[in-house]
């Protein structure tokens, strides 16, 4: 009689599971969006770890060309949106709508949970508008002086490295920087990765940038079902380096007088972050170590690998387009010769417009994260074919947009010239989005521009940058497979062979 009943049992779950998965296969075909076929159990999500996200929204775009498609997250239905006029409207007219990411952490992971990039409201918009005010143009020139210092030491370091017999490795040595940069930024300890080849927040950074499989399996969950994060206590960061992370802010905090300590004038970060939990506190508001914490760490994690790999990038095209190289090296050396004695400065470099095109045209090519994820918090008229419910996450195709020959001509052709004021203004609006659009842009956009432009800067006007024969084009560059963020693969190498100017000893 049990065993009559466990069957019943079982042929009535197969039923139901075989009624539903009719159900969830149908989603977008009884809708009319265009989709690829779900995998039974995986959905749309086969791709993962097998290979980088950005490169199947290309795909998606690529196989479809419709203003948005339609994926399962295992058998949650989400949508893939490819229309920059269907982006403005969720990113930024309606995004009251889409005020929150879909990607999260869990209760197992405070620091993953908590910070600016995952949380959502409403401590998000709390902690959105507390650290704005951190990150204005006026503030962040008095970081300058750790930026000009630790760009003296990738310089020192380029002629160290390029008088070895190996090749460069020119990735390892973009991250050393940006690890000195944000880590005495975020941090305010000192980090000497460029001049020692190792630092305490090198080794945090090192563990950042590894994945195995459990890290991979981590992210995997954070970004596209943040349900199994608890179950299986995944976390954002790696959990020793967050111990680590721990017991270097509660130092920094106790050497600087601790929280009850008056600030004045932020020095730095962590000197905001400890303002930030004053005034707090004087409001009534709940500011948490792990809060605090959450911030600093995102900031060094969010920093120095995406800037460490846009800087890569930047000088890897450079060699390859030695015209665009020039031309930026001569806008370099005649403001030097302006300025005289006088050090770039954050201030100075903006008249360096030439720059920032440089700069652009790299994320347009390689944007860090190639998409926006958004999760609708009611039903949302997408067009008049189609209403999503809420609770559907929505993502954004950057990445893709970024490389349509529509928006962009001969989209794979590194060109700085397409983002000169006289052709960016013919670019259309939300095909360009490598820091997001809106409310939730990236926060740090004006700390990464002054970062790059000053290494830029200063090792263009010392250094002429050359392809090393028989190294893979850019185009030819494998990316990351394992990890969500856009990034190259193994080792990339060029030669630094010094200038002959005024300026160089």
């Amino acid at each position: 009689m049990i065993a009559v009943l466990l069957s019943l049992v079982v042929l009535f779950f197969c039923i139901w599971l075989l009624i539903r998965w009719r159900k969830v296969k149908s989603y977008w075909l009884e809708r009319g969006v265009p989709h690829y076929p779900p995998h039974p159990i995986l959905g749309s999500l086969t791709f993962l770890q097998r290979e980088n996200p950005s490169i199947w929204m290309r795909r998606v775009y690529n196989d479809f060309k419709a203003p948005y498609v339609g994926m399962w997250q295992f058998w949650r239905p989400a949508l893939v949106v490819n229309s920059p006029e269907i982006a403005r409207r969720i990113l930024v007219k309606d995004a009251d709508v889409f005020r929150n990411r879909f990607l999260s952490s869990g209760k197992s992971d405070p620091i993953g949970a908590l910070n600016v990039f995952t949380v959502n409201d409403p401590l998000w918009s709390k902690l959105r508008r507390r650290l704005t005010l951190v990150f204005t143009a006026a503030k962040l020139r008095s970081l300058n002086g750790i930026t000009i210092a630790k760009t003296k030491d990738l310089v020192t370091r380029l002629e160290i490295e390029s008088n070895k017999p190996e090749l460069i490795d020119l990735r390892k040595i973009c991250t050393d920087f940006t690890t000195d940069v944000i880590g005495e930024s975020a941090f305010g300890i000192t980090s000497n990765s460029l001049a020692d080849g190792d630092s305490i927040m090198r080794r945090v950074t090192r563990e950042f940038q590894a994945f195995n499989l459990h890290r991979g399996l981590s992210w995997s969950s954070i970004f596209f079902f943040p349900e199994l994060v608890d179950i299986f206590r995944f976390s954002f960061f790696p959990k020793d380096t967050m111990k680590l992370l721990r017991k270097i802010f509660r130092t920094v905090v106790e050497q600087r007088g601790g929280y009850d300590k008056d600030i004045k004038d932020a020095r730095d970060l962590l000197d905001a972050l400890l303002k930030i939990k004053k005034e707090a506190d004087m409001e009534n508001e709940e500011m948490t170590e792990d809060i605090l914490l959450a911030q600093a760490a995102v900031f060094l994690l969010g920093g120095f690998d995406t800037s460490g790999a846009a800087l890569t990038w930047t000088m890897y095209e450079l060699a390859w387009n030695p015209q665009y190289q020039e031309r930026l090296y001569e806008d370099i050396l005649n403001l030097k010769r302006k300025i005289g004695n006088r050090g770039f400065d954050s201030t100075v470099l903006t008249e360096i417009g030439y720059l920032d095109c440089v700069i652009k045209e790299t994320l347009r090519i390689y944007p860090p994260m190639g998409w926006l994820d958004r999760i609708a918090t009611k039903d949302y008229k997408i067009d008049d074919k189609l209403t999503i419910p809420a609770g559907t996450a929505v993502y954004v195709n950057g990445v893709s947009m970024q490389m349509d020959p529509e928006y962009f001509p001969n989209p794979e052709v590194f060109n700085p010239d397409r983002f000169l004021p006289e052709n960016e203004r013919t670019i259309t609006p939300y095909t360009f989005m490598p820091f997001g659009e809106g409310p939730r842009n990236c926060i740090g956009m004006r700390f990464a521009f002054q970062t790059l432009r000053q290494a830029l800067a200063e090792v263009l006007l010392k250094y002429e940058i050359k392809v090393i024969p028989d190294t893979p084009k850019p185009s030819e560059i494998e990316i990351e497979k394992n990890g969500m963020f856009y990034m190259p693969s193994g080792k990339m190498s060029v030669h630094f062979v010094k200038r002959d100017n005024e300026f160089v000893s």
